[in-house]
């Protein structure tokens, strides 16, 4: 074979394969690089005192680590300045059989930045001894919402954060329409949130219980984010899901759904960073 030509063969070939290493470099850092999202909830039915609330919402872990002892995502968070951390679920992951010492851990290091509240994701009850973890959890400092409701107080004034716990939870458990029934039993008509996992679940069910504001995950941004979709694939395995990444409106109800950080088994994400979701309140 002529020299030139071998030349141009071995050319074409580091071209190739330095193409090939940028990609993975870049798959990486979509998958490992976190993304702080800043974006504000405007309402005139929030009380005066809790004007600038700051909420930081962290979703959908699986198991992920962001520095050593998730270190690099407490610094974030931890930055943010945050009044509420809200955990939305699937700190675990089934596939990876994640420890329960991991969600243990890393509610104990958020506590102490912030009053922090879970819910439980499908995740955690597709592991065993779900009813042991809230128990960790609590004892670690985590306010753990199943199926009920808590006060917030800030500046004088009151809201209502209620979590239900994921439909993957007992089967005689108490329905969302049950615990929005509570809350309007005990305060009226009060400005309150709602910790639920499943973002899928919002328009036909929990757009209608009457929560000002509906915080949710599971979604994980559609896996895949292109130009003018909400997302390539659903964690179902649908195409062009719907409700997966910021805000929607249905029935006159609002969602916030975090991207989320981790991945669940094979998945992976382009274009479509961990996300550090940070919510502030606003009147107005």
């Amino acid at each position: 074979m002529p020299r030139a030509r071998r030349s141009r063969r071995r050319h074409r070939l580091l071209k190739f394969l330095l193409l090939l290493l940028l990609c993975a470099a870049f798959l990486r850092w979509s998958n490992h690089s976190l993304e702080v999202e800043r974006v504000s909830f405007s309402s005139s039915r929030l009380p005066a005192g809790f004007d600038g609330c700051v909420i930081v919402q962290l979703s959908d872990l699986h198991g992920a680590l962001f520095g050593e002892n998730n270190r690099d995502l407490l610094d974030r968070v931890r930055a943010e300045g945050p009044d509420y951390i809200f955990l939305t679920g699937d700190l675990l992951d089934q596939y990876r059989r994640t420890p329960q010492s991991y969600a243990v851990d890393l509610g104990r290091a958020l506590a102490e930045i912030a009053p922090t509240y879970f819910v439980t994701g499908n995740h955690e009850w597709a592991l065993r001894d779900v009813g042991e973890l809230k128990d960790r959890l609590e004892e670690a400092g985590v306010a753990v919402l199943s199926n009920e409701y808590t006060v917030l107080e800030r500046g004088g004034d009151a809201i209502v954060l209620a979590g239900i716990d994921d439909p993957n939870g007992y089967a005689d458990q108490k329905t969302p329409e049950e615990l929005a029934s509570e809350v309007r039993e005990a305060f009226g008509d009060p400005f309150w949130l709602l910790l639920a996992h499943r973002n899928n679940y919002f328009a036909p069910q929990y757009s209608l219980l009457g929560a000002d504001l509906v915080i949710s995950g599971h979604g994980h941004g559609g896996l895949i984010r292109l130009p003018f979709t909400d997302g390539l694939i659903s964690v179902e395995r649908t195409l062009l899901p719907s409700y997966t990444a910021g805000f929607y409106e249905e029935n006159g109800a609002r969602l916030f759904v975090s991207r989320g950080l981790g991945n669940s088994g094979r998945t992976f994400r382009l274009f479509n960073r961990p996300e550090v979701a940070v919510l502030t309140l606003e009147r107005g």
